[in-house]
């Protein structure tokens, strides 16, 4: 008897613990003070990649954020290895970092001649201090005063193995009640040299659109299983809403109005950049053009700024959506990598009843941005970027899709394959 009632109390206290870990170990990409902003990651080099590498990679990833509020902080930085629905791993920092788990940012610099004053900080990683030994989905958690319950911002990225490839297409859906809104990807994963005993089970695959998580496609089983090969040709549980091109500003001067600015304004001691009013997209036509799929830049198109992580200015933009009445039941964001792929309280749109209009400011970098509006119903996860924008299966989307394995006797995740379609690039 005595020796259930322990079984039953470690059986408790597991739960407990699982519990908590869901609760509390959830890794988002996140900014927790105001005072910090245009936080980025990518593969150095190229500011408009994934930040994604490979584990034997010779490659860096480039982690850069503003702090415009005064002095230099002591801040720190950690990595936190997570599993495929980013929660923290059952795993210590030392088995999959080697070197020094924590480490301070000393890498910044000041604004100059800009009328906001802010303090540059840069990271990259791998470096002297830290390297990786094993793959699967990391968090960048940056804190102050080595106070790590003080985060100032998490930042998700990938380290991936070769171990597996990775071939498909995108195509107008298959089975489309709409006739022409959504986008179907259709892939095969080769793994000749992975023994994988029990797919279903020991395989796990995320697609995302745009580098989305809200609307991602997660546990996808294989449809078939051949000798060395996974078939995911699915027609529906693959399916996305296409959408639309995203809608783009051009904010890397204050001499001049950028595409789609109607005024530079300076009302001392800040500049302000109004956009031309947007209109819903839903019941027109499709048209096709260049964009970013919902990316930003940091630049200036001033001669005399060298350096555009320390010269380009902050500026308030403004944003508005005309509509006859407000849409109930939701809120309108603006939405976008300028928002981390976030619709929250903090690009959250409010409609002036006196003008017919959504409106935001939002205060940004100079830069060349893309972006969208989408409507988020009570109480969802998901933002609806077809409401507005409406959706088209020829619009141009990134497709990213991550294979995770571990066997049954497996204490993590690991990243053994990544792959980025393109629906226009990609198209079958």
């Amino acid at each position: 008897m005595r020796n259930l009632f322990y079984i039953v109390i470690l059986f408790v206290v597991f739960c407990n613990n699982a519990f908590a870990q869901d609760e509390n170990f959830y890794y988002e990409n996140a900014i927790y003070k105001e005072n910090i902003k245009t936080v980025q990651a990518y593969r150095s080099g190229f500011e408009l990649s994934n930040p994604i590498m490979g584990l034997d990679e010779d490659m860096t990833l480039v982690f850069k954020f503003d702090d415009l509020s005064e002095g230099v902080k002591d801040y720190y930085y950690t990595v936190i290895h997570c599993d495929a629905d980013w929660n923290e791993s059952f795993i210590t920092q030392d088995e999959y970092l080697e070197g020094f788990a924590e480490n301070p940012v000393d890498d910044y610099a000041m604004s100059f001649n800009t009328t906001f004053s802010y303090l540059n900080y840069r990271i990259e990683l791998p470096n002297d201090q830290l390297q990786f030994k094993l793959s699967g989905n990391y968090v960048l958690v940056v804190y102050e005063n080595q106070d790590k319950e003080n985060i100032i911002l998490s930042k998700r990225f990938h380290i991936y193995e070769n171990a597996v490839n990775i071939e498909g297409t995108v195509r107008r859906a298959t089975v489309d009640a709409f006739k022409g809104t959504n986008h179907e990807v259709d892939f095969k994963i080769y793994h000749p040299n992975l023994q994988i005993l029990n797919p279903r089970e020991e395989v796990k695959v995320v697609i995302m659109q745009n580098n989305r998580w809200d609307n991602a496609i997660r546990d996808l089983k294989p449809l078939y299983i051949r000798d060395g090969v996974l078939d995911y040709d699915y027609n529906r549980e693959n399916v996305f809403e296409a959408g639309n091109e995203f809608r783009y500003f051009d904010n890397r001067t204050n001499r001049m109005n950028g595409e789609n600015v109607i005024a530079t304004d300076f009302f001392r001691p800040y500049f302000h950049k109004t956009l031309k009013p947007d209109e819903v997209r839903a019941n027109k036509r499709f048209f096709s053009y260049q964009e970013m799929n919902g990316m930003f830049v940091i630049e200036s198109q001033d001669q005399e700024v060298r350096d555009f992580d320390t010269e380009c200015d902050y500026t308030f933009v403004h944003f508005t959506l005309p509509l006859e009445a407000p849409l109930l039941g939701g809120s309108v964001n603006v939405f976008g990598g300028l928002s981390y792929w976030n619709a929250n309280e903090s690009n959250e749109m409010t409609y002036n009843f006196d003008r017919g209009e959504y409106e935001l400011t939002l205060l940004l970098k100079q830069g060349y941005y893309n972006y969208i509006y989408v409507y988020v119903p009570k109480g969802s996860k998901e933002a609806d970027h077809t409401n507005i924008e409406g959706s088209f299966w020829e619009t141009n989307n990134d497709y990213q899709i991550f294979v995770y394995y571990r066997d049954l006797a497996g204490r993590y995740d690991r990243l053994v394959g990544f792959r980025q379609l393109n629906s226009v690039i990609n198209r079958y």
